[in-house]
């Protein structure tokens, strides 16, 4: 049976090519959302490094005051006054929240090569961890000890202790930047995490180095409050704890927002582009699959004299039936082998990285396949159906 299958299609490549073409294009477009949506599970269901439980965000918003114009014992002052306030468990600074868009970037000489590894980095106070909920896997967090050190600390996430230093321990290692034309600064890892995705669960891991924020021993001025908050603390805090922020500063503006609601703002935007994606997806396989239902019925009329003499032979309604579903299928089947054969060099040349690995690989073409037979299958059980009703006196109708 599928060695005449085989010949019958074979026979009929020319007037089967553009209907092949339709299923692999399907195929690939299937294909495609099937990979964005598992990658994105995929990353969903591993760890981002914090829990951001009951913490807030204060973004301080300044205008166009240079950092410098910021005093730095201005920072210990907001602390010391937020740290009154009943509901305040822990107050940190950060460069920036978790939950948002921003993306800080350099790059550190690695001791061993020389080579420039290119990396996200954090700058935080001492009090960031607890805020955040880190999770230390090694060493420890900035703190006291601290200050007044010559080399700086930084704490490393595993994708960049092993960039930076493959195969040794990271804890304890040193490295350098270049901060000016002829300056060089030295780091020291004090601390690992097992990861810091900032941007949420959908974020693909990067490398991260977390420096330290010290208002007296740089110029650097962080505009992020990260605030820890007792369990439970309704939203109507926010009125509480701008009242204390413009007690310490009533010049500069402040935009509050608890982290949990960040998280479901960027969660809903990194979705919105998959969602359209996905709807032009559906339009697109819903018009192949009027193409297919369209040319299976025109196939099936032109195979009105050869059906009815298969009859007239013996052939039962049902094996017509099968015979019709089967080329279908296989057809659909010649055409995925190909998608497949194209698709599969994106993940053996590693074009896409981790997004296409292979287990999204595989999950994401059996997820197509599934699609693309269960289409083929349904649009071919009416034409299927109409032809097993031909009776042998119409093919002698059409001799």
């Amino acid at each position: 049976m599928l060695r005449h299958l085989l010949k019958l299609t074979w026979k009929r490549k020319t007037r089967n090519l553009m209907l092949s073409l339709e299923i692999l294009l399907a195929f690939a477009v299937v294909f495609g959302i099937a990979a964005f949506g598992l990658r994105n599970w995929q990353l969903y269901r591993e760890p981002i490094g914090f829990d951001g439980a009951d913490t807030w965000s204060v973004r301080m918003v300044l205008g166009d005051v240079p950092d410098e114009a910021i005093p730095a014992d201005v920072y210990d002052t907001l602390r010391r006054s937020l740290r009154e306030l009943p509901e305040v468990r822990e107050v940190a600074f950060a460069a920036y929240s978790p939950y948002t868009m921003s993306t800080w970037t350099t790059s550190y000489k690695s001791p061993q090569t020389g080579a420039e590894v290119h990396t996200n980095i954090f700058e935080s106070s001492d009090g960031t961890a607890a805020v955040l909920g880190l999770k230390m896997v090694a060493g420890r967090w900035f703190d006291a000890r601290d200050d007044g050190q010559a080399v700086h600390p930084v704490v490393l996430n595993k994708r960049m202790a092993a960039a930076m230093f493959p195969g040794r321990q990271a804890l304890g290692q040193q490295f350098t930047e270049k901060e000016g034309k002829d300056t060089v600064r030295t780091l020291r890892v004090v601390g690992l995490v097992e990861d810091y995705r900032n941007k949420g669960p959908l974020m693909a891991p990067v490398k991260f180095v977390l420096t330290r924020f010290d208002p007296h021993a740089g110029k650097s001025r962080p505009r992020t409050i990260l605030i820890k908050v007792a369990p439970g603390t309704p939203r109507s805090f926010e009125t509480a704890l701008n009242r204390r922020l413009k007690l310490v500063r009533n010049d500069w503006a402040y935009e509050i927002a608890p982290l949990a609601a960040m998280r479901a703002s960027t969660l809903k935007e990194q979705l919105v582009p998959f969602i359209v994606i996905a709807v032009i997806a559906a339009f697109m396989v819903a018009m192949v699959a009027f193409g297919l239902f369209g040319v299976l019925w025109q196939n099936t009329t032109r195979r009105i004299p050869e059906i009815g003499l298969r009859r007239a032979v013996g052939a039962s309604a049902g094996s017509i039936y099968r015979q019709i579903i089967a080329e279908q299928l296989l057809l659909s089947s010649s055409a995925m082998i190909v998608a497949l054969a194209l698709l599969v060099q994106l993940p053996l040349t590693g074009a896409l990285g981790e997004g296409l690995n292979w287990a999204v690989f595989t999950g994401a073409a059996g997820l197509s396949m599934g699609v693309i037979y269960l289409l083929s299958l349904l649009c071919s059980l009416y034409p299927g159906w109409r032809a097993s009703r031909l009776s042998p006196t119409e093919a002698l109708h059409y001799e």
